[in-house]
């Protein structure tokens, strides 16, 4: 075989190998994006510099490395602050945060009878909540003839969205978080930086501030700040996806209240809902419901930041020493009449 041949024998093979690479290259960029095609793209949150950069020319009493609130602990075993009374200078956390264009979304939920306490929720949060910021209500009611008129400062707005009634008042508590859920993918994405839920049959009564602005804040239990923690209400049937063992635990967090980035508490509600639903088709209700699996979830995922029993206190709560101010308080209210079925 001449020496023509054999490079005409190598060319062509050489050729025949170049197309098959070619072939697999574009079949296997084919099957790529039919994968990336069916991948769920997480919503684009809206992004700010959330630095903690102070302005010149502000005067505020000296921070101390050594005096402080010694009768209550002002940081968790995993470095995240708690958030009482003495512990944050509010003039200089207001300069620091107001620079940043901030918009707060709170959601509220006033179904049946419950309408009745919305004007002092509103007309309270008017006085002591985030004063001086953006805030953007998100009341979901199934009377939206019931709102009462309240005048809403400068950037504060709400918007009212009709829910369907229900007759369980735990189907009512239970629901929240998948409605919580599609509210921040389908409204909030680009449109707020931190989202606070919390329960319409409350009032303001002091400051709620900045102060409690982090990725995820949990809000400690009026009952159960100053207990240990075999007496925490978890749910402990292993049936459970809210199941936390027996000696386990950081805090009881209460489900009246919770909040932080919008990225933060969709993964809470999204959670929330997801283990509720599985519950549900084991015919498993936990023993607080959503306020369970809240404890659940901030076990597993470790909040930055908590909030004491300032923040939701309890007006059947005796007064003790270490609570300084009462911010913000459940209403004194006769359960079996409010709720739909006691």
């Amino acid at each position: 075989m001449s020496l023509r041949q054999n490079f005409l024998i190598i060319l062509v093979f050489f050729g025949m190998v170049l197309s098959g690479l070619i072939y697999l290259n574009s079949n296997q960029t084919r099957c790529n994006q039919q994968i990336i095609e069916q991948v769920f793209i997480e919503p684009k949150w809206k992004l700010k510099n959330f630095g903690l950069r102070s302005s010149p020319g502000i005067f505020y009493n000296q921070p101390s490395a050594l005096v402080g609130r010694t009768d209550v602990a002002s940081v968790t075993s995993w470095l995240a602050p708690i958030i009482w009374e003495g512990t944050f200078d509010a003039t200089l956390i207001d300069i620091i945060y107001k620079q940043q264009n901030l918009t707060i979304a709170t959601t509220v939920f006033a179904l049946g009878k419950y309408t009745r306490f919305l004007k002092d929720f509103l007309e309270s949060a008017e006085e002591h909540y985030f004063v001086g910021f953006r805030v953007h209500y998100y009341l979901f009611t199934d009377q939206p003839e019931a709102i009462p008129n309240v005048k809403l400062g400068q950037e504060r707005y709400l918007t009212v969205k009709k829910v369907p009634s229900l007759n369980r008042w735990q189907d009512i508590s239970m629901g929240r978080m998948g409605i919580l859920e599609k509210l921040i993918e389908n409204e909030l994405a680009n449109e707020a930086d931190y989202i606070f839920c919390l329960d319409i049959d409350t009032k303001f009564y002091g400051r709620w501030g900045v102060e409690t602005l982090g990725r995820l804040v949990g809000v400690i239990h009026p009952w159960f700040f100053n207990v240990p923690r075999f007496i925490f209400t978890y749910e402990h049937r292993r049936e459970s996806q809210a199941y936390i063992p027996a000696g386990e635990g950081d805090y009881y967090y209460t489900g009246a209240a919770f909040g932080g980035s919008l990225n933060d508490v969709h993964k809470l509600t999204r959670t929330c809902r997801e283990q509720m639903n599985i519950d549900a088709a084991n015919s498993i209700e936990a023993i607080w419901h959503e306020e369970s699996h809240l404890n659940k979830y901030l076990f597993y995922n470790k909040p930055s930041k908590l909030l004491s029993p300032e923040y939701l206190w309890r007006d059947i709560s005796m007064c003790v020493g270490q609570v300084k101010i009462i911010r913000f308080s459940h209403v004194a209210k006769n359960n079996a009449e409010v709720r739909p079925n006691l």
